[in-house]
């Protein structure tokens, strides 16, 4: 690919220093290496943090930042706690500032490559390409309006995500390419009936990864001194977000069964809305069996699962996972060279495609239990064999090769 000027609106793009969310940040530093300019638009406001990176008494729209040679604009928002109305506003905030970024860089981009889980980021990135008459590669990294109907229980009827529905289609349809991350994007487009309104030649699939260079130098770059990795236990280790959807009540009550077995030590790395509620239910259960830790750098990460035995998936099931998914934590978990168990039936299940682990047949602490102790009592080689294979993953899906899938999307979206 020829090189080019490449503009990346998403409103989560967090650099490393700050948290996850980097998807877009590997992509950005591999399109530069390869001769590539690349400018990252995104909120000022860190999710999930108390962090502003524009004061509120700032006039400024706009404020741009230098992190490892790459260039973060960011986009003035207000903070927000939850998923309330704050957060609500920020969103539209940030939709009808994205419009502006024409006016505040007067440089014209080749392509914008825009991405966010709700519509609105889309919906203003594609008006943007079209007043600057370039094209928009649009990533779904969620499926609105659908997965606000699974997860929060609002009926598809409902007027507001009636009206959510039409702005998704408008969007498949304006947009030059889609990129979804999970594979299923094709199915959920025929299962919308928008299947003669939207090609399918222009649907594409890259699934979330890992750096696995970064991830191997970090291991021992950044070693967390912590007591509970260094034993010789046989450590099943969780790392994520503590909220009611990782529904992690049920992994407490896996600890809870295998209690009895001395050797095994449950590690629960992350915060969020429900662990204070999980660490008194396993004071008044006196479980000795698991730790909650709270959070820590994202930089650590690697170290934390190097000393894993099992890396643990822990997710409330919903009919999304019909068209497949692509959790963040996944990739890391492949990098570690560690089996994962998951409760989380999915199309398209890599675990059971690499064979690096277990996936149970449904969302019960004794189906989990039963696979955690099947790899804890399986043969050394059987054992090493899905170490192996979680690496041979962690391969397949390194940024490298998935901005060598990206460049054929952005090849497409300028021929077309």
């Amino acid at each position: 690919m020829e090189n080019k000027n490449i503009w990346i609106i998403n409103h989560y793009a967090i650099p490393p220093s700050l948290g996850g969310l980097n998807r877009h940040y590997y992509f950005a530093k591999e399109l530069i290496a390869r001769g590539n300019k690349v400018r990252i638009f995104t909120s000022s406001v860190i999710h999930n943090t108390d962090i502003n990176m524009i004061d509120a008494k700032d006039k400024q729209r706009f404020k741009e930042v230098e992190v490892d040679g790459l260039t973060y604009t960011y986009i003035k928002s207000s903070g927000y706690k939850g998923n309330g109305l704050g957060r609500i506003k920020n969103m539209l905030e940030f939709m009808f500032s994205v419009p502006k970024i024409r006016r505040y860089k007067k440089e014209k981009p080749d392509i914008i490559y825009t991405s966010s889980p709700d519509l609105f980021t889309a919906f203003a990135s594609v008006l943007l390409a079209k007043s600057l008459r370039v094209k928009c590669i649009v990533e779904v990294r969620d499926l609105w309006p659908l997965s606000v109907v699974e997860y929060m229980g609002m009926s598809p009827k409902n007027p507001i995500i009636a009206v959510l529905y039409q702005l998704e289609k408008w969007i498949y349809k304006k947009a030059s390419a889609l990129v979804f991350t999970m594979e299923g994007g094709k199915q959920y487009i025929e299962d919308k009936h928008w299947d003669k309104k939207i090609k399918a030649d222009k649907v594409f699939n890259i699934n979330n990864g890992v750096d696995l260079e970064t991830q191997i130098a970090e291991r021992t770059e950044f070693v967390l001194d912590d007591a509970d990795l260094s034993d010789d236990k046989f450590k099943i280790i969780y790392v994520g977000s503590i909220r009611r959807v990782n529904n992690l009540m049920l992994l407490v009550n896996t600890a809870e069964l295998l209690q009895d077995e001395k050797n095994l030590n449950f590690i629960v790395y992350g915060d969020g809305t429900e662990k204070q509620e999980l660490e008194n239910y396993c004071a008044d259960k006196g479980l000795k069996n698991i730790t909650f830790k709270g959070r820590v750098d994202k930089k650590y990460v690697p170290y934390i699962l190097s000393k894993s035995a099992i890396n643990i998936v822990n997710v409330h099931q919903t009919d999304v996972m019909k068209y497949g998914c692509s959790l963040n934590k996944l990739f890391d978990y492949f990098a570690s060279g560690k089996p994962t168990v998951s409760n989380l039936k999915v199309s398209y299940d890599l675990l059971e495609r690499y064979d690096c682990g277990i996936t149970t047949d449904d969302q019960s602490a004794e189906a989990m239990a039963a696979a955690i102790t099947d790899i804890y009592r399986m043969p050394k080689e059987r054992y090493e064999e899905m170490c192996a294979n979680a690496l041979a993953a962690a391969k397949d899906y390194d940024f490298k090769v998935l901005t060598d899938k990206l460049e054929k999307v952005i090849e497409f979206s300028l021929e077309k």
